[in-house]
């Protein structure tokens, strides 16, 4: 085992958050450790998926006494129609948020909030989509293409666009499988009406359901979040920053970004830098003004400008209790109700800003494109004046801060490894480098590993302790959303320190290229770009995206959009493991749809593999990709 000196500890890390309990415990706030504690022990009949209130007939739960529910549905239509709806609030949720980026794009103007900052990705995809580029002005293109990605959501017809992006063996197994998403919004809609009460209850149909409706939302909607997301913000490339809690500062006006829509957070970070707003911070008594995030608004800043990274999903209260929070500001998804009464027992402002997250004891500033920069501005006036407020025997700001090279988008991650082979890079250029390092045995595969924190998992060990893991085996570690964070947090995403510790092929490779083992490729929304990553490797190499040696992992997942997340991997041909389970474990034959040799695994050439053991589940992945590389002869 290698000693991992450089790295920032588990244990350091939970001595933090002790200590920032502490001062939690003085002012009497509550926190989720004490919540869990509360809720402990769990719904047993809840945890395997085996209740069901769609009517008001119940609620029913299965048991041997009653084996069916009033209306005579057994507990595998049950559990399945459970599972089809957690999928379509996950899909819903992604996809929205895409919905809110194209319309953001259509208010782009030259003199705007918000304009094109990667006008050749535009180009790109309008040429992509079949539409005419020559001698048109790049924001009549703008608001022409997010039109067309608007009606993505409810266009009557056809199938999803972006869909053509994956292999023809993918698209020909979708097609076969008779899940390939239409509409947006109609599979969500529908998954709704398939699990209404006295619709379907037959387990294949309503897992072949949520698995269209995963493909809706990563091959539409998170697609379309973050493709457009690029051309508004830009396309992001390799650069350096911080991440822990220490990357607050205890003299500067801190004001945390949390949630998931970058609209906000690029609009706060420009005022936060506008030298108008400094000035006023420094005669205020400040020396300065940090902006650090939390969660996935937090990646989208960071690998665009080098905005720190204070923590990941449940690091969202610690940053309130340093006492040196002047105000944390959240769009929407992942945000604990919990900010508002703690944000009282300190000076903190807790500032909503969307329609689609109003939570009590917050104030609320309606954000929208069109007053985007008063908005802003006016959110960073507020916590400048709120330094003075800070009550100095409360601020406790643990000294935890490690470098970080954020910021592998798939155009950055060719871009680099191409470079290394190649002396000129086409356009987009090939992934032809990495899967020389594949078949030459110097990388032994990939791992993209997503998902969230869940106090049932040991807060990022998981995280952690699977990556330390796939280092040492010379697997790279391609990473998303709250796991990316967890990785920035312990080190990992350092080039100069990470690399000691992976194996001797995966260590050369992290030099020629200057990489970090662990690549950030940016909020969950992008696990989409892990999809056109994972698209490309199959296209280049011949390979069916089933047979690369690739897995998925997502060992402390805890939302409804990590499910519809699992359900576009798998179907996008991945093997997927889990580390807490989705609660089927109630139905033998969702079971076995889900994790057998027989269902999806026939359907789409990839399956789930859950196990909570986290040390388990690491051998379970290894043995995959070395099995994909013993098939592939490699």
């Amino acid at each position: 085992m290698k000693d991992w000196a450089f790295t920032t500890t588990i244990e350091e890390m939970e001595a933090a958050t002790n200590s920032l309990l502490e001062t939690a415990q003085k002012v009497g706030a509550d926190t989720w450790q004490q919540r869990v504690k509360n809720q402990t022990p769990h719904c047993g009949f809840g945890e395997s998926g085996t209740c069901c209130r769609i009517c008001s007939m119940g609620p029913c739960r299965i048991t041997k006494k009653a084996p069916r529910g009033i209306c005579g549905c057994d507990v595998h239509g049950i559990v399945g129609r459970n599972f089809l709806m957690f999928t379509a609030g996950g899909a819903a949720t992604h996809s929205d948020h895409g919905r809110e980026i194209c319309h953001t794009l259509y208010q782009t103007k030259p003199d705007g909030n918000y304009t094109v900052k990667d006008p050749e990705k535009l180009i790109r995809i309008a040429k992509e989509w079949g539409v005419e580029t020559e001698g048109k002005d790049i924001y009549d293109l703008a608001h022409e293409i997010a039109e067309m990605a608007l009606l993505e959501y409810g266009k009557p017809f056809g199938t999803q666009r972006f869909l053509k992006r994956a292999p023809e063996h993918t698209q020909k197994l979708w097609h076969d499988a008779e899940i390939e998403p239409r509409a947006i919004d109609r599979e969500v809609s529908q998954s709704l009406h398939m699990s209404h009460m006295g619709c379907s209850s037959l387990p294949e149909a309503l897992v072949r359901q949520a698995l269209r409706a995963g493909l809706s939302d990563g091959w539409g909607g998170s697609m379309a979040g973050t493709e457009f997301s690029d051309v508004l913000f830009g396309t992001p490339k390799p650069i350096d920053t911080e991440a822990n809690i220490g990357v607050m500062e205890k003299d500067n006006v801190n004001i945390v970004v949390h949630g998931h829509d970058p609209s906000l957070s690029e609009m706060i970070v420009y005022y936060a830098n506008d030298p108008e707003m400094i000035a006023y911070a420094k005669s205020m008594g400040a020396k300065g003004i940090t902006v650090s995030g939390v969660c996935c608004t937090s990646n989208e800043v960071a690998m665009r400008h080098g905005i720190p990274m204070a923590g990941n999903y449940l690091n969202q209260e610690n940053v309130v209790l340093t006492g040196a929070c002047e105000a944390i500001v959240v769009d929407v998804q992942c945000i604990f109700p919990a900010l508002g009464p703690l944000s009282k027992c300190f000076h903190t402002k807790f500032i909503t800003t969307s329609p689609i997250a109003r939570i009590p004891d917050s104030e609320f500033i309606r954000f929208s494109s069109a007053t985007a920069g008063d908005n802003a501005k006016a959110i960073v006036k507020m916590a400048i004046e709120n330094f003075k407020n800070r009550k100095p025997e409360l601020v406790n700001i643990p000294n935890l801060k490690q470098k970080a090279r954020v910021g592998y988008s798939v155009e950055a991650i060719v871009k680099v490894l191409d470079g290394v082979a190649n002396s000129q890079v086409d356009e987009f250029g090939t992934t032809k480098p990495l899967l020389e390092c594949v078949t030459s045995g110097v990388l032994r595969g990939a791992v993209a590993m997503v998902g969230c924190n869940n106090p049932k998992v040991r807060p990022d060990s998981a995280h952690i302790g699977l990556m330390k893991k796939m280092l040492e085996n010379d697997i790279i570690v391609i990473t998303t959303g709250c796991a990316a964070q967890a990785a920035a947090k312990a080190g990992l995403m350092d080039p100069e320190k990470a690399k000691e510790y992976c194996g001797a092929g995966l260590k050369r490779v992290c030099e020629l290229a200057g990489i970090p083992p662990v690549l950030h490729m940016g909020s969950c929304v992008d696990i989409s770009r892990m999809m056109i990553l994972a698209a490309e490797l199959s296209k280049d190499s011949g390979i069916p995206i089933s047979q690369l040696p690739v897995v998925g992992c997502a060992p402390e997942w805890m939302s409804e959009k990590a499910v519809s997340i699992g359900n576009y991997v798998v179907a996008t041909g991945i093997e997927t493991f889990l580390g807490v389970d989705p609660y089927v474990k109630g139905s033998s034959e969702i079971c076995e749809l889900l994790t057998g040799e027989h269902g999806v695994k026939d359907w789409v050439e990839a399956k789930y593999v859950v196990d909570t053991d986290i040390e388990s589940l690491g051998d379970k992945m290894i043995a995959c990709i070395e099995a994909k590389r013993a098939a592939l002869g490699i």
